[in-house]
């Protein structure tokens, strides 16, 4: 499987081999990167006082949907793989007696994170930050995303991207990467992918969602809607907090909303990017506007002037005054 990486904090030191080459890069917080199938790779944590937190999006290359994790190096746990055939066959391949490698292969028991020591730390850390990343030419290891230019950015939230042309190896994978910073009490603009499905990690502080949905069953999640003609669109809703992943599909609006106390954070991974257009649905460049003035009479049923003021009330764009804020300011007028 393909894995794409983004470090969420610390600082570690990632090290990759394939075949008869090793190598190593020194990663902090908001560095992407991609760890290509097949790869063996091991990570330590630099920084003694910060935990290493790491997003991963894998992409499996045989089994749609389905993946597992092959250890190498290991014992009873991590389980090696070599764990599997027969000593006779380890016992040929290794040219070592049975002995040795029962030894070898069943001392391991503390589990996938074992404790290093500062001496092997440091050993492991002799890497400069950044650098030509292995087995891919003279491809960026990795592209920080605090690092770019924010894509939107006002007093209500920033929105950081990174797609294929910033970053060459995630036009392999069809995948653009986002983090929106929403300030305490902002929201995001309701928008849309038309293609893209977007996965959405809570990194920090709290909030809720809400998410428009043709198709969702009564019996699931929490929602209200009322059936108008043939369609019947639930309002799908959850709380947000760390650790809080939210999948939304292809054309179903969004909106995220941030606690009135702290920022919400949150990391995005859109799948099926190639070709994605974002369209929001309120805010200076909603697509509603774009109509024809008799297209707005028609669809609303109403004058077109009223429908304009209503879509372009809203001078903001992608970030907004949250519903307490905008509640708070009609209430100090």
């Amino acid at each position: 499987m393909h894995t794409n990486v983004i470090n969420c904090a610390g600082r570690g030191t990632l090290s990759l081999v394939r075949q008869d080459r090793r190598e190593s890069l020194n990663i902090k917080q908001g560095d992407i990167l991609k760890i290509n199938a097949g790869t063996t790779a091991y990570l330590i944590n630099r920084d003694n006082n910060e935990k290493l937190i790491l997003a991963k999006l894998l992409q499996p290359v045989s089994s749609p949907g389905e993946f597992e994790l092959f250890f190498g190096a290991g014992g009873e746990n991590p389980e090696s793989f070599f764990r599997a055939f027969s000593d006779e066959i380890l016992e040929a391949a290794f040219n070592t007696r049975r002995d040795r490698l029962q030894r070898i292969f069943g001392q391991q028991k503390q589990g996938v994170i074992v404790k290093a020591s500062e001496e092997q730390v440091r050993a492991m850390s002799r890497h400069e930050e950044g650098g030509i990343w292995p087995f891919g030419g003279e491809t960026k290891g990795t592209i920080n995303i605090y690092q770019q230019r924010p894509t939107h950015s006002n007093q209500y939230g920033q929105l950081y991207e990174v797609d294929a042309n910033q970053y060459r190896q995630l036009r392999d994978l069809d995948l653009t990467v986002s983090l929106a910073n929403i300030t305490q009490g902002a929201m995001t603009a309701p928008s849309y992918n038309s293609k893209a499905t977007k996965i959405a990690l809570v990194i920090d502080g709290e909030g809720y969602f809400e998410m428009a949905c043709p198709h969702m069953s009564r019996s699931r999640g929490s929602y209200q809607g009322e059936t108008r003609g043939r369609t019947s669109y639930q309002r799908v809703t959850s709380r947000l907090r760390p650790g809080t992943v939210v999948i939304v599909p292809a054309g179903h609006p969004f909106v995220a909303v941030a606690s009135s106390n702290q920022n919400l954070q949150v990391l995005c991974f859109e799948v099926n990017a190639n070709n994605n257009e974002k369209f929001p649905l309120a805010g200076r460049r909603n697509v509603m506007n774009q109509l024809e003035r008799e297209a707005k009479e028609l669809a609303f049923g109403m004058p077109a002037r009223e429908v304009e003021e209503v879509f372009r009330s809203q001078q903001e764009e992608f970030f907004f005054k949250g519903p307490r804020q905008q509640q708070q300011g009609r209430a100090d007028a």
